[in-house]
């Protein structure tokens, strides 16, 4: 370092070198990984058990004994009820809703003690034939994997933003071993929590954890897609024209289903009997409805299970356009009946299929359309977008689980129109909007009415051992300006501490834990703009507020702001969950 060349220019490449590797990706490679080899040996075991061995003998048996159905899903429901009502806190909670829920009020935190219960039930569910498929399982056990690692990784020095990270991970890679399909594993885990977001942050891991599952499930049972569905590149103008129109209606038909089943499911949780009976009833009406449809529509086609081979048999086989409507509404009803009552899954697959018997019988009846494959993709895109908020897993589920990746255009368009005509209708309950109170809401606020002007600084000269002895106990704050002399040279957070092994507190210095990246604003700064810089990618622990002179006046963090919305109006809890990534 005695070259002057170096001297100056090193640390300009150290500072870039920094801001490049800011995140710390490393960990992920090892973590990713292992939550995607768990998750993908959970999903195959699901797999076999429902899809390979349940489902299949069952449904023969219901197609050869009509009479059988609704007492062998009363029965199956029954005991899934027992199991949730007697073996879980909250039987209400569960599956992709739990992991929702978990993401923006429990920091990713998800209780592991009714784990295989929950499976169970879910097991009893799907497999006597509710109207659901392996996404509500899938999704549920990686989601609780990844919160489980979190807990057994520690010395990775793990924080709770990781934690909700690890959550979206695992989900991501059981929706990709369930289907076969891990760039919809990732889609929908990413835009899961949110109506009109995506948890960015969970990219990354997602990306690597899904592969990973899905290639762990590729090894005991494949990696075909689960659906056949053949497909073709060739589309017009006017099919472009007539997507939209598709998109429209089923995106009217979607908000309906929304509206209804968040309406049923309300119903059945204000339902003052036991959870068991709850879903014993929705289990007879779900039996109800395939019962319905055998009696009217002989053949092999039947709105129950997790059936993937319905959309085949769509597809490749007449069906009259009644037959078609009349699936796709019972499919619907049994859905809600099953879910709306309890059942421990979720409502991918029967939004898919459902979706799929409307574009196709649209493309009969009204088009009189050859490319029926074309109007049953732009149906399955539409209907999942518009009643799960999930476009672009929408599409990319048509694309990737059936193979029709020539009906990528279509199914955009579609999905786009249909998200859009149906508001922010959606079947998650615990699903919301990214930001409820927007930034501008802040505005015309200066920084000098919310700031904090009673400051406690610390000497960069003090040990952690002195620091930890005699400030940190009588403080809540999370961070503390730090000075050498009257020098400011920036901030440590409580939360460095843990870095360094409390033997070597006596040795240790505050100035070796300085973050010297804060920012400073004027006391006449809008608090917009200082929730902006706290909530940049460079994420700060709080902000100066310095005078024209260089003197300061005091400190403004994300608690500050929320007081003040606190006192201005109910702060909704989505802008609390941003605040405090």
């Amino acid at each position: 370092m005695q070259n002057p060349f170096l001297r100056k220019y090193l640390p300009l490449v150290h500072e870039d070198l920094t801001a490049v590797y800011s995140r710390d990706l490393k960990k992920w490679l090892l973590i990713a990984p292992l939550i995607g080899v768990m998750t993908g040996l959970t999903a195959t075991a699901i797999v076999i058990i429902i899809l390979n061995e349940m489902w299949p003998a069952l449904l023969d048996f219901f197609l050869a004994h009509h009479w059988a159905i609704v007492p062998v899903m009363f029965g199956g429901f029954t005991l899934a009820g027992l199991i949730m009502q007697y073996f879980t806190p909250d039987p209400d909670e569960h599956s992709t809703e739990e992991v929702i829920k978990s993401y923006h009020e429990h920091q990713g935190d998800i209780n592991m003690r009714p784990f295989f219960a929950k499976l169970i039930a879910a097991i009893a569910t799907v497999g006597v034939g509710g109207s659901a498929a392996l996404e509500g399982p899938g999704i549920y056990s990686g989601g609780a994997i990844g919160s489980w690692l979190w807990a057994k990784l520690k010395r990775l020095r793990l924080d709770s933003r990781d934690r909700r990270i690890m959550l979206i991970c695992g989900a991501a890679a059981g929706m990709s071993a369930v289907f076969r399909a891990p760039l919809t594993g990732i889609a929908f885990a990413l835009e899961m929590p949110y109506r009109d977001d995506l948890a960015h942050e969970a990219l990354v891991p997602s990306l690597i954890a899904s592969v990973v599952a899905f290639v762990t499930l590729g090894a005991f049972l494949g990696t075909a897609p689960l659906f056949n569905f053949v497909s073709t590149s060739h589309y017009t103008d006017h099919d472009l024209y007539w997507s939209a129109l598709i998109g429209l209606i089923i995106g009217l038909i979607g908000m309906a289903f929304a509206v209804t089943f968040r309406r049923v499911r309300r119903f059945f949780i204000q339902w003052s009997v036991p959870h068991w009976v709850k879903l014993a009833v929705g289990g007879t009406l779900t039996g109800l409805c395939g019962l319905l449809f055998l009696s009217v529509y002989h053949g092999t086609l039947v709105p129950l299970g997790p059936n993937y081979d319905a959309i085949g048999q769509i597809l490749n086989h007449h069906h009259r356009t009644s037959e078609l409507l009349s699936f796709a509404g019972l499919k619907l009803a049994a859905t809600a009946f099953t879910l709306g009552s309890g059942g421990v899954s979720a409502m991918f697959v029967p939004l898919f299929l459902s979706g799929g018997a409307l574009g196709t019988a649209f493309a009969q009846a009204f088009l009189h359309s050859h490319s029926v494959e074309l109007f049953a993709a732009v149906g399955m895109a539409s209907l999942i977008s518009s009643a799960y908020k999930t476009p672009l897993a929408a599409v990319v589920f048509v694309a990737e689980a059936t193979g029709g990746h020539g009906f990528i255009i279509p199914a955009l368009i579609g999905a786009a129109v249909a998200y859009l005509v149906s508001g922010d209708a959606s079947a998650s309950g615990d699903q919301r909007l990214h930001e409820e109170v927007k930034l501008r809401d802040l505005r015309g606020i200066p920084v000098s009415e919310v700031m904090q002007r009673q400051m406690i600084s610390v000497q960069a000269s003090l040990t952690l051992h002195e620091f930890a002895g005699t400030l940190a106990p009588h403080s809540r704050h999370e961070a503390f300006p730090v000075f050498d002399g009257a020098k400011l040279l920036g901030a440590m957070s409580l939360w460095s501490l843990v870095r360094v092994p409390s033997e070597q507190w006596k040795t240790t210095t505050v100035r070796d834990l300085i973050d010297p990246r804060i920012h400073t604003v004027s006391p006449d700064c809008d608090v917009s703009e200082a929730a902006r810089l706290l909530l940049s990618e460079h994420k700060q622990p709080m902000l100066l507020v310095v005078s024209d002179d260089r003197h300061m006046k005091g400190i403004i963090t994300k608690t500050d702001i929320l007081q003040t919305l606190k006192l201005r109006r109910d702060v909704p809890l989505e802008l609390s969950s941003v605040l405090a990534e």
